[in-house]
């Protein structure tokens, strides 16, 4: 039975310096829709294997095992009091792959892999333990927070669309299954349905479950994607950790000298500069949901965050070096928790038993092989799904953080040149804009005056 919460009070937990330990059963609750949906929602963490045995060349069994390691270091964040769901940082994946690509497949681009995520995970650690992540926050202004979370939403929406995007493979299951996540999720007339009708609100529970099932139905039958093989004879996967450690980790493959890291430095920058942009928006969903239940205060902390995330990266780069890093944010997923939390403490009674029970249950079922195989042929779909849910939260947020005109003008520029050209110069056209356009005395005072 989990410690009950006083009215207006934290969830119960363990103080650990910054850290705030929370035990399932414990200290939170076990939350049986984010169980449910993490079953199927498990097709997305999966959807790495391709980007693994592509970029790496490795066995899709290898980059399967590396896939269960990358799933039980999720649950580090709510085990340390972060209360929100962790993922990739998903809108560098394009970015890392053509920065790998200049490596030969093999060791050299394994030791490449390797060199950038030891550098990203240094930047985390640095930022979270010299406190200045949590200062980046209060002093980025609006206009530049709005730019990366605008440009973060197009560059997921873009990539989708674009030439080589997964849309123009899957157009049909891509459009049913993203129009009804979006219903599920952020319809207003949906919403309203659900006071009114039990079938709606017990789909509206289990946030985009019911979307991800309609792909698995719908790609078939459009001959797009076949249909899944359920495999019942075995249960469960085990990591083939001797594999591991002879062909992919530090162990095997040796550390890579020192040219790696040098190579890697602008990348790992551009990497941490987008991975930025998801402590913005953990930010403004958690705000944004603490201010709907008052029952709860829930404390984000952007250093806790970022020494976690930095904790992730410097285990699999020793380990399993991962393609798609260790971001410290779930957009989609996130936001679907956040959205039934808001519902009430009947609904959800802790932020941290929703995001907490979801990890656990991913973690848990990509091992599973009859999960696996029944997810497997619609991967790509899950994970499409994923970035146009992530590219409608962003966008929402974005707009909703602007306080002027001005602030919007400078987004909304800024969102385009890093969607096209990249983090590092849409983060330089921000700054500049801001600089040359925004009254920045003027606000120094004015948030002078709103601190006395």
């Amino acid at each position: 039975m989990a410690i009950k919460r006083e009215y207006g009070h934290e969830q119960p937990y363990i103080p650990l310096g910054i850290f705030k330990v929370r035990l399932p059963f414990v200290h939170y609750k076990w939350e049986w829709s984010e169980a449910m949906q993490a079953i199927l929602m498990c097709a997305t963490c999966l959807g790495a294997i391709p980007i693994l045995t592509e970029n790496l060349g490795i066995s899709f069994e290898l980059a399967w095992s590396m896939v269960i390691i990358n799933g039980i270091l999720y649950n580090l964040h709510a085990l340390l009091g972060d209360p929100v769901v962790p993922g990739w940082i998903t809108p560098s994946i394009p970015l890392t792959i053509v920065y790998l690509s200049r490596f030969t497949i093999g060791v050299d681009r394994i030791h490449a892999l390797i060199a950038l995520q030891i550098l990203v995970a240094c930047i985390f650690i640095i930022m979270g333990i010299t406190g200045l992540a949590g200062k980046l926050m209060g002093i980025i202004p609006v206009s530049i927070k709005s730019g990366i979370l605008l440009g973060a939403g197009f560059a997921a929406v873009v990539g989708e669309f674009s030439t080589k995007g997964r849309f123009n493979l899957y157009p049909i299951s891509i459009a049913f299954g993203g129009l009804f996540s979006f219903y599920l999720l952020f319809s207003v007339k949906f919403r309203e349905l659900r006071k009114r009708n039990k079938i709606a609100d017990v789909f509206g529970k289990y946030g985009m479950l019911p979307a991800i099932f309609l792909s698995i139905i719908i790609s078939p039958l459009v001959k797009e994607l076949p249909f899944p093989k359920l495999e019942i004879g075995s249960v469960i996967k085990i990591p083939e950790i001797g594999n591991i450690l002879k062909e992919v980790s530090i162990f095997g493959v040796g550390i890579p000298n020192a040219a790696f890291f040098i190579s890697a430095v602008p990348m790992a920058v551009m990497v941490y500069i987008i991975a930025f942009g998801d402590f913005v928006t953990s930010s403004a969903l958690i705000n944004e949901a603490d201010e709907v239940r008052q029952d709860e205060k829930i404390d984000f902390n952007s250093n806790r965050s970022n020494l976690i995330s930095g904790l992730r990266n410097i285990v699999q780069a020793v380990l399993i070096p991962y393609v798609p890093m260790c971001g410290p944010l779930w957009v989609a997923v996130t936001a679907s928790v956040s959205q039934r939390y808001k519902e009430g403490r009947e609904a959800m009674d802790s932020i941290y038993g929703g995001v907490g029970t979801f990890r656990i249950m991913t973690c848990v079922s990509v091992a599973l092989i009859p999960v696996v195989s029944l997810v497997q042929p619609i991967l790509p779909v899950a994970l499409s799904l994923t970035m146009l849910v992530q590219g409608y939260i962003c966008t929402r947020l974005a707009m909703s953080m602007c306080e002027s005109e001005l602030d919007m003008g400078i987004a909304g520029v800024m969102a385009a040149v890093l969607a096209t050209k990249g983090a590092a110069w849409g983060m330089g056209i921000g700054i500049i804009l801001h600089l040359l356009l925004a009254n920045v005395k003027n606000k120094q005072a004015k948030a002078a005056e709103v601190q006395e």
